[in-house]
């Protein structure tokens, strides 16, 4: 559908009452009589334009245990020159020579979003450069999601990766309220923080197998097979951030529509129904939005979604194209399924991801950092028919000589220049 048609065709949801308000603060959650929802922002309809960023430089792997890629880009300055690699050092190689010009000066990927039309990050877990966030707000406009992994990965639980988190386990439990509790403690006071988002497609949490030789890592989890007790643990510590700091709202990222119906038993205290979602370049089809609707009055942030810029065996202008054709389906959906149009409960949504990761595929025994590669990960509703992990940028890294500071801007980051701009 144009766009141009959704503007037109759109309900002014301004004019209808408003009979649910979440959050007291400059963010807030509204609902209107015909059971649309809006984000609102210092008053003002916000839509989500939302970014996942964790630029890992190339031959840098958390797998060897020496990069942080949720935290470790924000404090990161390997040239030594008092400026922060990503966001403030990156520069853009527009002819794809993989070298720097004289006409391609250094501009940073924070400003690089702010052109493209970003106004949210999300933090998967935590944080680790205060100031930076400031400036990130003060000098660009953009908040950021601030997230706690909630066991997922073995984040704040203390668990062993192949023991996995635990959700019957007092300990672990104990571990991770207070992981939240620091979180909130050290964030409620920041302008820029839009809103709190629980795990991360947590449902899908399961244990692996320790053999090197085997595919099955795991994700350091026990969730998967502990449904009610983690999603009653997601709902309790939901309750905890509300009593903490009643701003805000509060949100939960679950794998698709996955158990959705155990989750709505336990979410009076989710305000947010976040997912992480790839269906197509058509986007997320109308039986994700029935489930959603039938199982959860909530407004609807998509935590993840995006598309890889291989295709096997075609040439990267081909890749490019089919990767912009995904995002574009993508985008649209949520657009029409905001407040005024389709089911009316999207409030934005963020694209995984900014840059390519080259530390993510591979085959076992051992994945390599310092290669890009082009090996299927498994099979999925993306262009070629499979996951490419490593190439779900907007941008490369060309051919990672000049990491972590070279940028070729792919096709889809030029459609999201254009239509977030507009």
């Amino acid at each position: 559908m144009n766009p141009e048609e959704l503007k037109t065709k759109r309900l002014d949801v301004s004019k209808l009452k408003i009979i649910k308000t979440v959050g007291t603060g400059s963010a807030k959650l509204v609902q209107f009589e015909n059971h649309h929802w809006q984000l609102l922002v210092d008053g003002k309809p916000y839509m989500v334009k939302g970014m996942a960023y964790a630029p890992t430089p190339v031959g840098k792997s958390p797998n060897d245990g020496d990069y942080d890629p949720n935290n470790s880009w924000m404090n990161s300055d390997l040239n030594h020159n008092g400026k922060i690699d990503g966001p403030y050092d990156s520069w853009v190689d527009k002819n794809r020579n993989n070298k720097q010009d004289a006409d391609e000066p250094v501009v940073g990927d924070f400003r690089l979003m702010k052109e493209m039309g970003v106004n949210t990050l999300r933090l998967y877990h935590h944080a680790s450069n205060k100031e930076l966030l400031r400036q990130l707000y003060r000098d660009y406009g953009i908040r950021v999601v601030m997230g706690d992994m909630l066991g997922m990965y073995a984040a704040g639980s203390g668990a062993k990766w192949y023991e996995g988190t635990d959700y019957t386990n007092p300990k672990h439990l104990e571990s991770m309220r207070q992981s939240v509790r620091q979180m909130v403690n050290e964030y409620k006071d920041e302008p820029y923080v839009l809103m709190w988002m629980l795990g991360n497609e947590s449902n899908y949490g399961e244990v692996g197998n320790p053999d090197p030789k085997s595919f099955n890592a795991g994700l350091g989890s026990n969730a998967k097979k502990q449904p009610d007790a983690h999603y009653k643990f997601v709902n309790e510590v939901a309750g905890m951030i509300k009593s903490m700091d009643p701003t805000r709202p509060v949100g939960f990222s679950n794998g698709e529509v996955v158990t959705i119906d155990i989750l709505s038993k336990h979410s009076g205290n989710i305000d947010v129904f976040g997912c992480n979602v790839y269906r197509g370049s058509s986007g997320f089809g109308r039986s994700f939005w029935q489930d959603v609707r039938r199982f959860m009055d909530k407004p609807v942030l998509f935590t993840e979604y995006g598309c890889p810029a291989y295709f096997a065996g075609k040439g990267a202008d081909y890749g490019e194209e089919k990767q912009m054709e995904y995002h574009k389906g993508n985008w649209e959906d949520i657009l029409y399924n905001s407040a005024g149009s389709g089911f009316g409960n999207a409030i934005g949504g963020v694209v995984f991801e900014f840059v390519d990761e080259w530390w993510k595929s591979g085959l076992p025994p051992k994945f390599s950092p310092s290669e890009h590669e082009t090996v299927g990960d498994f099979v999925s509703a993306f262009p070629d028919g499979w996951m490419h992990e490593e190439w779900l940028g907007l941008i490369s890294q060309g051919d990672g000589s000049h990491s972590p500071y070279m940028r070729q801007l792919r096709k889809a980051y030029e459609y999201y220049k254009k239509v977030w701009n507009e």
